[in-house]
Formats: structure tokens, C-alpha cells, sequence
């Protein structure tokens, strides 16, 4: 597969890539020279590094919705 490099030194991703690497707006490739040749890496999003960075309970939906809803009306008074 063949791509043009743009006067500005942009080029396209070909679709088929795109799917098969899950490759979508906004992700980060990483750009490496290896033995004269360049190799293109994805990034992975490692967003499970934040895991347990939240702190939650086990909540009241309920009593959630109503709280929501007087703070809510409250802002309009």
C-alpha cells in the first residue's frame, strides 16, 4: 500500500490500517527509525492507569436523582 507525502510532510493512513490497528481520531502514533526503515507504532490509551483514582460507594440512585433535581431548581430561585 502507497501514500503521498504532502507539501506540509502529511500523509494517510490507509483505511484497511486504520481498522485493522483500531486506529481512530485524536490517537497517537509513535514514530521510530529502525534500521533505515520507519516503523509506526499506535499508542494504546492508558486510561486503566487511573483505576480506583475515583473513589465511589455503592450510592442511592434515587436519593441521587432527587438531590440532583433541588440543586438543580435551586440555581433558578
Amino acid at each position: 500500500m502507497r501514500t503521498t507525502i504532502t507539501s506540509k510532510y502529511q500523509t494517510t493512513i490507509p483505511k484497511t490500517i486504520r481498522e485493522d490497528l483500531n486506529i481512530s481520531i485524536n490517537d497517537t502514533l509513535e514514530w521510530n527509525v529502525e534500521n533505515g526503515k520507519i516503523v509506526v507504532l499506535p499508542m494504546q490509551k492508558n486510561f486503566l492507569k487511573f483505576r480506583n483514582a475515583v473513589k465511589t460507594g455503592s450510592g442511592d440512585i434515587e436519593n441521587d436523582i432527587k438531590l440532583s433535581r433541588k440543586r438543580r431548581t435551586e440555581r433558578y430561585l
